[in-house]
């Protein structure tokens, strides 16, 4: 399965290399190395080879080296071009492994910002290219994805037609995901031209967009399969640069989805201005300038893995749930609504 992370924060920036690259299981190590707290028991987190649930260890298993994607908000287009307000999505892809990238690395080092997208894939069988590689962007928004919409290319077509004609033409690659995200924005918008991309909508707005796609992708896959169908893994993610919006689940009555976490706290422990270090609570970071008793600024982290090793700063998202943080950093989780006559059975792990 892919891995992604992202942070956001009304006022706190973080150094794009402090949580992409510096510590031990940041994302750019995720392509072969993992760490599943919850999931796995207590001492064997980082040991799927004992592991009895075997789709766990199916999804683990995989190389998350087939592409790499950041995107990261900035308002340096504010800046200069006229009738252009607030933060916009910067992006970079790139088809080599992060941990490699030269370039990847040479950005993260010197860039900062208050909302961030990452993404490192492991193709479910659509090629490897760049335009397949996540984040997807949709003006303002941004929209990534773990896991796989199954039987895709049996309601490829008829989830084409519920798209808006602006966000059709705006799939570049084709993936799964990428279709899910303009389904996304089509239901944002109510089906508006690209123009309505720049606008921002109420957290709960983004939240029913999100949950009706999920639901749209079951009816389809129903309709066109009927019990045949499989159950997906939809461990979506969407922001606006302000809000956030991210889904863990999987319709099925017993199977896991991905893993899938949220932090209000590791923030402090991943930057490097502050004391503690990601990596072990016992470990000095020597580079801190700010004093114990300094606070951060709020901010939230959603993530495939924790990303520090201090168990207590992370909280799993309950299966089937959404996580939403509205533009006062406020999150809350709710249950993904959807009716149980959409649960399906899996044939390789009945």
């Amino acid at each position: 399965m892919c891995r992604w992370f992202a942070y956001i924060s009304p006022q706190e920036p973080c150094l794009i290399s402090d949580v992409l690259i510096d510590p031990a299981n940041a994302i750019s190590k995720q392509c072969s190395e993992h760490y599943l707290p919850q999931l796995l028991p207590h001492g064997e987190e980082l040991n799927l080879d004992d592991s009895n649930d075997a789709l766990m260890k199916m999804r683990n298993s995989l190389l998350n080296m087939d592409g790499l994607g950041v995107a990261w908000y900035t308002n340096a287009a504010a800046s200069y071009v006229k009738g252009v307000e607030g933060q916009r999505p910067a992006l970079y892809k790139s088809q080599s492994p992060p941990i490699s990238d030269f370039n990847f690395r040479n950005l993260c080092s010197n860039t900062e910002t208050q909302c961030l997208f990452a993404h490192i894939r492991a193709t479910s069988g659509s090629v490897v290219t760049q335009v397949n590689s996540h984040p997807f962007v949709f003006g303002r928004h941004v929209f990534m994805h773990n896991g796989v919409i199954s039987n895709f290319s049996n309601i490829r077509r008829d989830l084409t037609d519920l798209l808006s004609f602006d966000a059709y033409c705006n799939v570049l690659g084709s993936t799964d995901s990428e279709h899910a995200a303009a389904l996304y924005i089509t239901n944002l918008t109510n089906h508006g031209t690209k123009d309505t991309w720049e606008k921002e909508y109420p957290i709960t707005e983004m939240l029913s967009a999100m949950n009706n796609m999920i639901v749209q992708v079951m009816e389809l896959q129903r309709k066109q399969l009927g019990d045949k169908a499989a159950p997906n893994s939809l461990n979506f993610c969407a922001t606006d640069g302000h809000k956030m919006v991210a889904t863990r689940f999987r319709n099925h009555e017993t199977q896991q989805p991905p893993s899938l976490y949220w932090s209000e706290f590791a923030g402090r422990t991943l930057n490097q201005k502050f004391p503690g270090n990601p990596d072990g609570v016992d470990l000095v970071n020597e580079a801190a300038t700010k004093g114990t008793d300094e606070q951060i600024g709020k901010h939230t982290i959603i993530a495939s893995e924790p990303t520090t090793h201090d168990e207590g700063e992370w909280h799993l998202i309950n299966a089937n749930c959404a996580l939403t943080v509205d533009e006062n950093g406020t999150e809350k989780e709710v249950p993904v609504q959807y009716d149980p006559k959409f649960n399906a059975v899996d044939p390789n792990f009945p």
